[in-house]
């Protein structure tokens, strides 16, 4: 078949899949081209230690697959078959054990079955895949599936290597680019790749399926010849990219929500041909130790009231580092990242957290500006931020949500943070979250597996 350079993996995600998250969850793939693996079980401690909520398997291993169940960790199964028709019976033996709205079919595309992504407002899919893309949108619009998507940042990156292309592929600051067609200004790679393949589906009607991205990542080492790989890029680029999927600011054409996203991969695969680089993406090694610190260990709390004093008990806090004025929200949403990215504690403006409402870029860029601040040795150059951000003396803190740092001065209240409107103070916060579903059941596991083995 033509397109199946394309669609090579059918995907089963062994849990709901809402149209709309009330928070963004981080996955990881799990690939199994390596001989040190640990085993199952040690993989599942590992996971249950980090903030990742989601794996993505290459198949269906009954012994990886028996270590997830009852974790709470949510699960996609992928399988070599025939596209659209394999995809339409596993969903109608799904549907007649009524577990259509419980599991969800897709099939995994790389970033070539677009023919144009350059503006990303521009994105189409190549003319030769168009004719068989449009049965499986169908499909996947008619059971509610999402269309996912491997954009890699990284290769990008490969076949452009200026700094600033660098900087715009790791989230780091950067002057943007411009679609001309939007005026929108992009100040990622990421947001560029995704909005381009929100285009492509936008021009074949299909607008409201929504996008997963099932890969995605950057390796720590390489060849000599390779451009790219390194352990400070690999960290850039995962962490800033966890800490602006969890801002929850979304792309500028999909705004306000975070793409569900599965970083490659949860450890090296040594026996992986090709250059050095493809062994090299793991996030941990096989020893369970971190390759690098990329964020994803769980929070130890949302607590922002570290002190602000030295030991001796010396102030040396010297006010709030905010938002400065005429700042737009593309360059506080690149100072946001850049921050969260470098390993401060960004849960508050996380879904739930004390510092989340209101739910805009200035709000959250102002908490992890001053987070950042006040962890630095406070010089001024520590509340720059590409000239984005400022000091003040005026304790922005409000309601639950508290700013630390300022001068030491006992008993302040604070005053109401600009960046809050009064209306999203009332706004009710009664810690309802979404509910998680388990794909836990034994039952369940087998069900899915069994079919998975019964389509080939």
């Amino acid at each position: 078949m033509a397109i199946s350079i394309y669609f090579s993996l059918l995907l089963i995600f062994l849990s709901h899949f809402p149209s709309s998250h009330a928070e963004p969850f981080i996955g990881v793939n799990i690939g199994q081209v390596a001989d040190n693996l640990p085993p199952p079980t040690e993989t599942v401690k590992l996971l249950k230690s980090s903030s990742i909520e989601k794996v993505r398997l290459y198949g269906a291993d009954p012994a990886i697959i028996k270590a997830l169940a009852g974790t709470g960790i949510g699960i996609v199964i992928g399988a070599v078959n025939q596209l659209l028709p394999a995809m339409q019976n596993v969903q109608k033996a799904l549907e007649a054990a009524s577990l259509g709205g419980k599991i969800k079919v897709s099939t995994v595309h790389s970033m070539t079955v677009l023919g144009s992504s350059d503006p990303p407002s521009s994105g189409s899919f190549a003319p030769g895949s168009q004719a068989g893309l449009k049965g499986i949108l169908q499909f996947l619009s008619d059971t509610g599936s999402p269309f996912t998507i491997n954009p890699y940042p990284f290769f990008a990156y490969r076949d452009d290597t200026r700094p600033e292309t660098l900087a715009f592929c790791l989230f780091q600051p950067n002057p943007g680019r411009v679609d001309g067609n939007t005026g929108i200004k992009y100040t990622n790679m990421f947001d560029a790749q995704v909005d381009a393949v929100h285009s492509a589906l936008k021009s074949m009607g299909f607008e409201k399926v929504e996008i997963v991205v099932a890969e995605t990542g950057w390796p720590s080492r390489g060849d000599p010849n390779e451009v790219g790989p390194s352990v400070d890029n690999a960290k850039a680029y995962n962490g800033n990219l966890i800490a602006h999927l969890k801002s929850m600011v979304g792309t500028p054409l999909m705004p306000g929500k975070s793409v569900d996203t599965y970083i490659f991969a949860l450890y090296d695969e040594n026996l992986k041909p090709g250059p050095s680089s493809e062994r090299a993406f793991g996030l941990f090694k096989t020893d369970l130790s971190m390759a690098y610190d990329a964020g994803l260990a769980k929070s130890s709390g949302s607590s922002s009231n570290s002190s602000s004093q030295t030991p001796s008990g010396k102030v040396t806090s010297t006010g709030w580092c905010v938002p400065r004025n005429g700042s737009t929200d593309q360059q506080l949403q690149a100072s946001l990242d850049w921050a969260c990215g470098q390993g401060i504690d960004c849960g508050p403006i996380q879904p739930g957290g004390a510092c989340f409402e209101p739910n805009n870029v200035a709000s959250h860029a102002a908490f992890a500006m001053n987070m950042y601040f006040q962890k630095s040795p406070k010089k001024p150059t520590d509340c720059d931020f590409s000239q984005t951000a400022t000091l003040t003396s005026q304790n922005p803190s409000y309601n639950s949500c508290v700013y630390p740092g300022g001068g030491g001065g006992a008993g302040s209240t604070g005053v109401m943070n600009k960046y809050v409107s009064s209306d999203k103070l009332e706004s009710k916060q009664n810690g309802a979250v979404e509910p998680k579903v388990y794909s836990s059941l034994s039952f369940l596991l087998i069900f899915v597996v069994s079919l998975i083995f019964r389509a080939n």
